[in-house]
């Protein structure tokens, strides 16, 4: 086993100029009241790696071009498209007017958890909320269900970042096979 060149690596992938034709995984991303430049930055770059529909920075959810942010995205503010909404539900209510289904990934009574999920929660938006708190209970009212991730130890929870990538790329791989 050879471990591949940064020249080999970059070959394989998506030029910025024709990222408009890669295929995308139907999923919108809200962020709401993330207080981390750093999460944002790898919530980027994450997005960037399943190439999602698009990402909506609310609240007081910090936006680029933010150093930090930009630092820890590596370039992935170029490539997801994104917007800043002072306001989630108006983001949720135009999504649901659209016909896509909203989640959140948040630990509710009803959660189902990720690996449970099927093709048939696509298009769909999906909430992540504030690192402490988590989604608003405003915010989960406007959800069709709840992904949760489980925890076999003492903490009850991952680092914002860390979960919504768990959860992302569960998501491309059961769109991905919803399409062979």
């Amino acid at each position: 086993m050879r471990k591949l060149t940064h020249e080999e690596i970059t070959q394989k992938r998506s030029k910025l100029e024709l990222i408009h034709l890669t295929k995308k995984l139907p999923v919108y991303v809200i962020l709401d009241n993330i207080r981390s430049n750093y999460n944002v930055g790898s919530i980027f770059r994450t997005s960037d790696g399943v190439m999602i529909e698009k990402l909506y920075l609310c609240g007081y959810t910090p936006h680029p071009p933010k150093k930090e942010i930009l630092k820890t995205a590596l370039g992935a503010t170029e490539s997801v498209k994104w917007e800043y909404d002072k306001e989630a539900k108006d983001v949720i209510h135009s999504l649901k007017n659209e016909g896509i289904k909203i989640a959140a990934l948040e630990l509710t009574e009803f959660s189902k958890t990720y690996s449970e999920l099927d093709h048939s929660v696509f298009p769909m938006c999906l909430i992540v909320g504030n690192e402490i708190s988590g989604v608003k209970q405003e915010l989960l009212d406007l959800c069709d269900f709840s992904i949760e991730i489980p925890q076999y130890g003492i903490k009850q929870s991952l680092n914002v970042a860390v979960a919504y990538g768990v959860a992302i790329f569960d998501l491309r791989r059961i769109f991905d096979q919803s399409i062979k």
